[in-house]
């Protein structure tokens, strides 16, 4: 009955979880939905396990109970003996229905646990409340490096009182607060603390109400904090107002900041020019998410500008921007020379067949791209022959993303016809809701067949147009793959 700690390593330390036990604790109960009891002794037996499990939990040192739904008393049960648990790293109470009262049962159990790493409280509706509450115990505490309060509903008293804990707190380096309620007065707060905060390296603010206002004031914050390493703002309305003084901010961090997230952001091209700016700047960015803003041709092309003088971004989204074929053949153009970026997102931009003919010419022989996503990009079945040209030479692309762009049976067959060649880099390829038939489906079957030294090993073929035949022939060809060479190519119908 007792729930079974997970393998020992070398070193007897322990891992937990229960990933179907439903837990219901109320007061005076402490007992699981999920237990039945034929009399009065059965049901004290099953409290005495249950009594027993906590003192097992002592010993755990990875405790994952996300989406069981305990409760605030459930918390009170758990609580003492993760105080005395001496070797857990890792606590995940996430989506328990816990509340800001429950949080009281951490009073002096965080303070006492000087090994714990790790605390995920996101999807509990501790509030504000909460936060003032949880913030006021972890002063105490000197141990946690990543706490996560993802959707909770803290606002800008919350974020306040994590402000002031941000002050005081040297063990944090990781704090997430995204999809919660805070304001501008909220991010002014947060800005304040980072003045005088020096550890925290990774923030993120995704899906708050930051706007221009909170941007400027979170800019002023990050000019003098040198411990700041990723920012994540994805979905605060920033704006291009927003924008330009974050960027003059970050151009003034001392710190080595790598990492920027400004996804949806209702940026447009005039807040493109303010982002290459900073990357003409940066010695040290190597991931920047521009995804879903409006930047269009123009603000691609100042991006890709930019591009051209900075040598460390490898990872780069410029999805959903409403770029043409003109932004993503200036975009095409530096990967001749730009031997850095390896991960390139341009999906659900409009680039046609034109765009990925750009992108094609370029790819063929030059750029270290491996990671390229042109979903949603309309590229039709020309733009697919295009890109499977390209196929045939390239030796760096292992990943390629071409969902939803019309290709049919006639860019199916086209692609088919480079996967004959031998290509010892490509391993993934995302064909899925391309209106493809057997006729195409026939095709990519013969030419895994065909080629005996494919590197293939995900085929993503989901919501096409296929029978039964076509996933037929598709399948014989996996396991043709597999017998003849052992190797496993994984298809997804």
């Amino acid at each position: 009955m007792l729930p079974k700690s997970g393998k020992s390593s070398s070193m007897g330390e322990k891992s937990f979880s229960l990933p179907e036990i439903k837990w219901s604790f109320a007061p005076g109960t402490n007992l699981s939905s999920g237990l039945s009891f034929s009399d009065e002794k059965d049901r004290r037996e099953k409290k005495q396990k249950l009594s027993d499990f906590a003192k097992e939990l002592r010993a755990f040192s990875d405790v994952n109970m996300s989406g069981l739904k305990f409760g605030d008393d459930g918390l009170f049960f758990l609580a003492e003996s993760l105080g005395y648990n001496q070797v857990a790293e890792e606590v995940d109470f996430s989506a328990n229905d816990i509340t800001a009262a429950g949080l009281k049962a951490f009073d002096g159990v965080l303070q006492s646990n000087i090994v714990l790493k790790t605390l995920n409280l996101s999807g509990n509706r501790i509030g504000d409340e909460g936060a003032k509450c949880l913030c006021e115990i972890l002063v105490g505490n000197a141990s946690i490096q990543k706490l996560q309060l993802n959707s909770t509903d803290v606002g800008d008293e919350g974020a306040k009182a994590i402000a002031e804990l941000l002050k005081k707190n040297s063990s944090l380096r990781i704090l997430e607060l995204d999809n919660n309620m805070i304001d501008y007065s909220g991010f002014t707060s947060l800005a304040g603390a980072l003045l005088e905060n020096k550890t925290i390296q990774s923030l993120h603010l995704n899906g708050n109400y930051c706007g221009a206002l909170g941007a400027a004031a979170l800019a002023k914050g990050t000019e003098r904090n040198k411990s700041l390493r990723e920012l994540h703002l994805h979905g605060n309305a920033i704006g291009n107002e927003g924008v330009r003084a974050l960027m003059t901010g970050l151009s003034a961090h001392k710190g080595k900041f790598t990492l920027l997230d400004i996804g949806n952001n209702e940026i447009g091209a005039k807040g493109a020019f303010y982002v290459a700016e900073y990357i003409k700047k940066s010695k040290n960015l190597l991931w920047l998410n521009l995804y879903m803003n409006d930047i269009g041709d123009e603000g691609a092309e100042k991006i890709a500008d930019a591009l051209k003088e900075n040598r460390t971004i490898a990872t780069i989204d410029l999805g959903g921007n409403n770029i043409h074929a003109k932004g993503v053949t200036a975009i095409a153009q530096v990967l001749k020379d730009n031997t850095v970026i390896k991960s390139l997102e341009l999906g659900y931009n409009p680039i046609g067949p034109d765009g990925a003919k750009a992108l094609a010419e370029v790819l063929k022989f030059h750029g270290k791209i491996e990671i390229l996503k042109l979903g949603w990009c309309q590229i039709g079945p020309k733009g697919a022959e295009y890109i499977a040209d390209t196929l045939k030479y390239n030796t760096t692309i292992s990943t390629l993303d071409l969902r939803a762009n019309g290709l049919r049976d006639d860019g199916a067959a086209c692609l088919a016809r480079s996967l004959k060649i031998v290509n010892e880099a490509l391993t993934s390829l995302d064909l899925g809701f391309n209106e493809i038939r057997d006729k195409g489906a026939f095709a990519i079957a013969q030419a895994l067949k065909a080629n005996a030294d494919i590197t293939l090993t995900s085929l993503n073929l989901a919501s096409n147009f296929l029978t039964k035949y076509g996933e037929v022939a598709l399948t014989d060809a996996r396991d043709h793959v597999y017998e003849m060479n052992e190797k496993e190519v994984g298809i997804f119908f």
